[in-house]
Formats: structure tokens, sequence, C-alpha cells
């Protein structure tokens, strides 16, 4: 993994602040009992929150990479530099195509929520921590497609890490409203930082295709048998921003 991925995961958690305050702020600030916040509680439930999201990554990394095939690797590489391009359109709100990503997730949603409805009123940092594994898993086009971006990485931990600094973007206004800091949720909900990663996420996934496309047919080359010899293998190197460059 590259350094840019991680900047980008934490970014597309930052910008996403507004509408990770819409579905997950209540909860958030129903932590806050009495008008005495519960620092213990509020962690607790960001803490399963994030584990949630980066044992997600790490699953779906593992499965994408337990496929060991060049145009399978290829297609991934097309699909996280388009997914990056997506995401950065959703975060500026210039397309909200991702919203059909969370309707369809709505019908997973729901038996998660029934059962995580079960750790509230939370009463102890255990719940929190339980209800916040649950939250983690709500129809929100940006974690699903963050999901699916880090999942390009072909690896357990490479996209687990990736959607832990995803959920560590998410803090700062998650926080923010646990402990009634107004004016952090004011400077991240500012349209002037939206557009700014927005628009890097966008120069990044059109980077991605380009370096694809370059070598794509590079990396297809080589995973042809050679008379005489088994077809080499050909997993993926470094993160799902970064394209195959090398010549053999």
């Amino acid at each position: 993994m590259s350094p840019a991925d991680y900047v980008a995961a934490f970014g597309i958690g930052l910008a996403g602040a507004g509408h990770c305050l819409g579905m997950c702020g209540g909860i958030a600030a129903a932590l806050s009992l009495g008008g005495q916040t519960r620092p213990s509680l509020t962690l607790a439930y960001h803490g399963g929150r994030i584990t949630s999201y980066g044992a997600l990554g790490a699953l779906l990394g593992f499965l994408a990479g337990s496929i060991n095939l060049a145009a399978w690797t290829l297609g991934l590489r097309y699909l996280a530099g388009v997914l990056l391009i997506l995401m950065g359109l959703y975060i500026a709100d210039w397309w909200r195509g991702l919203t059909l990503v969370e309707r369809a997730g709505a019908v997973l949603w729901r038996p998660v929520q029934r059962f995580s409805s079960r750790f509230l009123p939370v009463t102890s940092p255990g719940q929190g921590f339980a209800l916040g594994l649950g939250w983690g898993l709500m129809p929100c086009g940006l974690i699903y497609s963050g999901l699916a971006w880090a999942a390009t990485a072909q690896s357990a931990w490479g996209a687990g890490s990736l959607m832990l600094a995803f959920g560590a973007g998410t803090l700062p206004a998650m926080l923010a409203t646990s402990f009634g800091a107004s004016g952090v949720q004011s400077l991240l909900r500012r349209r002037g930082l939206k557009v700014l990663i927005a628009l890097l996420l966008i120069a990044s996934g059109i980077w991605t295709l380009y370096l694809v496309a370059s070598h794509g047919g590079h990396l297809l080359q080589r995973s042809l048998p050679v008379p005489g010899e088994a077809p080499a293998s050909m997993p993926m190197q470094g993160g799902p921003m970064e394209g195959h460059s090398h010549h053999g």
C-alpha cells in the first residue's frame, strides 16, 4: 500500500462528514446523556464502528486476493479508478448515483438494525462497542463503495487497513457531535473542503485509469503461458491507486 492510498481513504471519510452525521449522528449524540458526555461509551461505540469497517475490508480483500488471474487483477484496478471518481462526484454532490447502493443495502441492514437495537440504551462500554459493530454495516454509499475500492488491494491487510483509515477520517465529525464541538462540525461541512477532497479523488481516479490502460496489456501478456512452462501467477502489487508500471 502507498501513503496516497491511506490519504485518499482518510479523505473520503473526512469529506463525508455531513453524510456521516446524517446517518450516525443521532446515535453519537444519544451517547451524551443528560447533557453529560460519557467518553467511555462514545469511544467504545466509535471503536466498534471502525472495527467493523476494518474487519469487512479485510474479509473482502482476502476474497478478492484469492483469485489469482491477471484479467481479474486488471478488472479490479479499473474498478478502483472508477470508484475513486464516483466517490469524488458523490462527495461534491455532483452525482448522487451511490444512493442506489444505499437503497439496495437497506434490505441487508434491517435485520442488523433490529439486532443492534438490543444494545439500546447504552449503559456500558461493551454495549457501546457492540452497537458500533452493528452500526458500521448501515446502508451508506460511501461505506459500501469504500469497501469495494479497498478490496481492490487484494489482501486482507491492505483492504482492512484502508478501511481503518477511512474510519479514522469519519472521527472528527462524529466526535464533534458526541462532545458538542459545533465549530468543528461547521468546519467539516464547508463546501470548499468537500470540493477540494472530491477533486483530488477524481484526479486520483483518472490517474489510476490512465496507468492501468497504459500498462494493462503488459500485465496480461506476462500472464500468458510460455510453451513448456507453467502459467505465471499475477498477484497484485501495490495499493488500489497504483498502476502496474514496471517492465520485465
